[in-house]
């Protein structure tokens, strides 16, 4: 009797168990190159989703193990993982509707900034159904501040010494870049540094935490400390079914966590990533290169005004409310 009592609670605890197992949600996570600044909020995601969760929903996130990054929202379609990153500019004809966020010299001062327009862009009604072709909801922004440019052999001291300069850059600030004679190239982050020392690009827009993460400081010879043409836009997404299985409890865990973990990233870029910026470039004897008002006037003129209209005309022919998304932008702006 003993043994077969004992047999029987034995097989309860192992299907107990299994049913936990098979009650458990695991998320696969498209991320690339690797954790920095950029991707705190998606590690902080993840450590408060399971918190909340007590460990029932967890995020596995992958540094480029699961996808090309520039092929993250095609990964997403197919449902191929359940959240990835990517960035507007890395497929313009994709996502349209948010490339809004990366015209060039908008304006924005802050991080926080970035993140209070960025989530009002992506709750538009015309974001929302732009990305649905995607079956992709947009979860929350990857904000980062102003690029500048470093680069290799002479640096520019004038805008006109941009001329043929090889740069790589992307979104608006490959069209700053262009308007002032430099040659924009498109390249993935990871591809940049090989870019840089083989000659292929002789500059490169990033923020502070890219030129860092990927060694362009290893290589730069100067600086532009305040080119600042604008930024790109970067979302971390969701695949749509996927967050229409989860349990109540389990959106609750994540969409609930989504302002907790972007506090943290903007703390930590401020507090960590900033301040080592001035120390490293004086480490590696880089040369910071700043620009007058007046040149700084010329550039904005000679780029943003045309860069606006062109992109409103051109994307109100796709048949979104281009007008609409970047007045709401501009508006946001200017009302801070």
């Amino acid at each position: 009797m003993k043994a077969k009592y004992f047999k029987h609670a034995i097989a309860g605890c192992l299907s107990m168990i299994l049913v936990s197992e098979a009650m458990a949600t695991e998320w696969n996570v498209s991320l690339w190159g690797t954790r920095r600044a950029f991707t705190e909020h998606v590690e902080k995601l993840a450590e408060l989703v399971s918190e909340k969760t007590g460990g029932e929903f967890t995020l596995n996130l992958s540094y480029g193990g699961l996808s090309n990054n520039r092929e993250n929202l095609d990964g997403i379609s197919i449902g191929a993982f359940e959240m990835a990153q990517f960035c507007a500019g890395y497929h313009y004809d994709k996502n349209p509707s948010i490339t809004v966020l990366e015209l060039p010299f908008l304006g924005v001062s802050s991080l926080e900034q970035e993140v209070e327009i960025s989530q009002a862009v992506y709750q538009h009604p015309a974001a929302i159904e732009d990305l649905a072709r995607w079956n992709a909801t947009l979860l929350m922004p990857s904000p980062l501040p102003q690029y500048n440019i470093a680069g290799v052999g002479d640096g520019p001291r004038t805008l006109a010494e941009f001329e043929g300069l090889a740069v790589r850059a992307t979104g608006g600030i490959g069209q700053a870049m262009k308007a002032i004679g430099a040659v924009p190239t498109s390249m993935s982050a990871t591809e940049v540094r090989q870019a840089l020392d083989s000659g292929v690009v002789s500059a490169v827009a990033f923020a502070p935490h890219a030129h860092m993460s990927f060694g362009t400081v290893e290589s730069a010879k100067w600086w532009t400390t305040n080119l600042n043409p604008g930024t790109v836009n970067c979302p971390v997404v969701v695949n749509t079914d996927a967050l229409n299985s989860l349990s109540d409890a389990e959106r609750d865990a994540l969409l609930g966590s989504v302002d907790e973990a972007l506090a943290h990233y903007i703390t930590n870029y401020n507090e960590k990533t900033m301040v080592q910026w001035g120390p490293l470039l004086d480490e590696k004897g880089i040369e910071r290169i700043t620009y007058s008002d007046e040149e700084l006037a010329a550039f904005r003129e000679a780029v943003a005004t045309p860069a606006a209209q062109a992109w409103i005309e051109e994307n109100t022919a796709r048949g979104l409310p281009a007008q609409e998304l970047y007045d709401l932008v501009s508006s946001m702006i200017a009302g801070n």
